[in-house]
């Protein structure tokens, strides 16, 4: 997995996940598994612990990663079928709410992080791997390199974003990456989520949020600006136009433009 690029997060997740799997059918070897036994593994593990489409999937892709470099084996890797995924939308943040959120995260540090997950669109696993040299003053962008499909980006960074950060790096002076741990090295991604859910708790939100929805929102405001879709795709680095389509069914732009009949009526 190393030698084709996948990422850190992504080979610890398919190690874990083949661990379950192998612990799940001991004693059996990973030669006697059969597909009946993936169909049982789903079947008593997965959905009887009501695990999700997303852990399902992850599951199906470490299995069939790891079996197609088996010789001799019962199972056939193209014979997996992942499961049907489910058409939720993501959650969005409202404008005011992301303004209340960031007002909220005093500590510079953590305010600048939450303020770059916004106003870029970045995952967190972007931000947390962004480097001093990767951000350009001048040209007002930051260079995102080996992103979610080993695809490297530019993203413009507004220009109070710009002041945030420069404020930022002359308290905090990083050597290395942005956004350092104490002892140095990448800040820590738990530490970023408990940074949000404190910010969550002071502006009485309650919701289901995530560092994630950051991004979400950023794309669903964006789109609600007026900008043209396929920008939107750049921004974010998706390398298919349909993951981005999924902001269209979460903004109310175009819904607030429909003309509802039931407004002429006279009650």
């Amino acid at each position: 997995m190393s030698q084709k690029r996948y990422s850190e997060n992504t080979i610890r997740t398919y190690e874990g996940m083949l661990l379950i799997f192998f612990r799940f059918h001991f004693p059996k070897t990973e030669l006697e598994i059969t597909e009946k036994d993936i169909v049982t593994f789903n079947t008593d593990y997965i959905l009887a612990n009501g695990f999700s489409y997303t852990y399902q999937n992850q599951a199906i892709n470490a299995i069939k990663l790891f079996y197609r470099q088996q010789g001799k084996t019962q199972l056939l890797p193209e014979n997996l079928e992942r499961p049907k995924k489910t058409k939720k939308l993501p959650e969005v943040l409202s404008v005011e709410e992301i303004q209340l959120i960031i007002q909220n995260t005093t500590n510079l540090k953590h305010k600048t992080l939450i303020s770059l997950l916004y106003s870029c669109g970045l995952r967190i696993g972007e931000a947390l791997k962004l480097k001093v040299k990767d951000i350009d003053n001048k040209r007002r962008s930051m260079h995102i390199k080996s992103a979610k499909g080993s695809k490297d980006r530019y993203v413009p960074i507004p220009i109070r974003m710009i002041d945030l950060l420069n404020k930022y790096m002359v308290r905090y002076t990083p050597n290395d990456f942005v956004f350092e741990g104490q002892n140095g090295g990448k800040y820590s991604a738990v530490s970023a989520r408990q940074i949000l859910q404190r910010s969550l708790h002071l502006s009485k939100i309650e919701r289901s949020i995530t560092l994630h929805t950051l991004r979400h929102s950023h794309a669903t405001h964006l789109l609600e600006n007026g900008t043209d879709i396929r920008y939107i795709q750049e921004l974010l680095g998706h390398n298919s136009p349909k993951t981005t389509m999924i902001y269209t069914h979460v903004s109310t732009t175009s819904l607030d433009k429909i003309k509802n009949p039931f407004d002429e009526f006279e009650i």
